[in-house]
């Protein structure tokens, strides 16, 4: 597409679609992960052959040991989303894991010394009170041990995602297009072990289903993705980025029929308030210029 904000926004409306292609699957998240990996591998190596990114003078032996080792995070991202998705559905899932960029702050802060500003800090607090509504926290509520478990997942997809980021920034010279490719081929590796064909075989629904999430949520959104954000401004970026949970939850409703609450609509907001304040750099605390 010529229009960078349009190709991006189509990109993030087809990642709101994964909870829909995990759930038609229905397979086990650990391989409905390898056939996503190894579908999208497929696609994104005959993209990368067809615009000439197979070259070795891509490839640094340091690029290639951060692209691995992030596939490896990416892998656990992926794997710990769709156990998620099985126990809390999609829309609690989609929303607590939005709360990663603000996990990125933090990381990159206690590792890397990076400053975070007060302001940001603020933002921070704001999202993790999101946090806690999105999750339906209640003191005088008990929660099941399966939706704590999804919670834990889901918060544990956020920090192998925010390790993801922090690793992929350290790249140079690589096209981020080959980067995918190595995250989706070092998953295809790590869940071959895991791989385990059901007792009923592989229906022909659930193949279309398996090669559209490697074709449509993976292959295509990087790409178009990737293509994309060199031409826009961080600002649009930031608010479009919150199409993918706004289609889960719409396509979760409209689907399924599964509807958020009040206060996790409520946490939602929150969320994706604080997100726009730190990306967006606006003032927590109007008294603190540039903090």
């Amino acid at each position: 597409m010529s229009n960078p904000a349009i190709s991006f926004a189509a990109a993030m409306l087809m990642l709101g679609t994964l909870g829909i292609f995990f759930h038609e699957a229905a397979l086990a998240p650990v391989m409905t992960v390898f056939f996503r990996c190894a579908f999208g591998a497929a696609i994104l190596l005959a993209y990368c052959a067809y615009k000439g990114m197979l070259k070795r003078s891509n490839v640094s032996m340091k690029n290639l040991g951060l692209a691995l080792g992030s596939g490896i995070l990416m892998c656990v991202n992926w794997v710990m989303f769709f156990e998620a998705i099985a126990r809390i559905g999609i829309s609690v899932t989609t929303i607590v894991y939005h709360v990663q960029p603000f996990l990125v702050l933090i990381f990159g802060s206690l590792l890397l010394k990076e400053r975070v500003g007060a302001n940001n800090i603020g933002w921070v607090g704001v999202g993790f009170a999101g946090l806690v509504l999105a999750c339906g926290l209640r003191t005088d509520v008990a929660l099941s041990s399966t939706y704590l478990i999804g919670i834990a997942c889901t918060l544990g997809a956020a920090v192998a995602y925010a390790g993801v980021t922090l690793t992929t920034r350290a790249i140079r010279g690589m096209p981020p297009h080959l980067t995918a490719l190595t995250h989706c081929l070092t998953g295809t590796v790590l869940t071959a072990g895991f791989f385990s064909m059901p007792a009923g075989g592989i229906g022909v629904n659930q193949w279309g289903w398996l090669a559209g999430l490697g074709l449509i949520p993976t292959a295509l959104a990087y790409v178009m993705v990737y293509g994309a954000t060199p031409r826009m401004n961080t600002a649009v970026i930031a608010v479009l980025t919150f199409l993918y949970p706004a289609a889960a939850v719409v396509l979760d409703v409209a689907v399924y029929g599964h509807a958020l609450g009040a206060m996790q609509l409520a946490g939602f907001a929150l969320i994706a308030s604080a997100t726009l304040g730190v990306n967006l750099q606006w003032q927590f605390f109007p008294s603190l210029k540039g903090a």
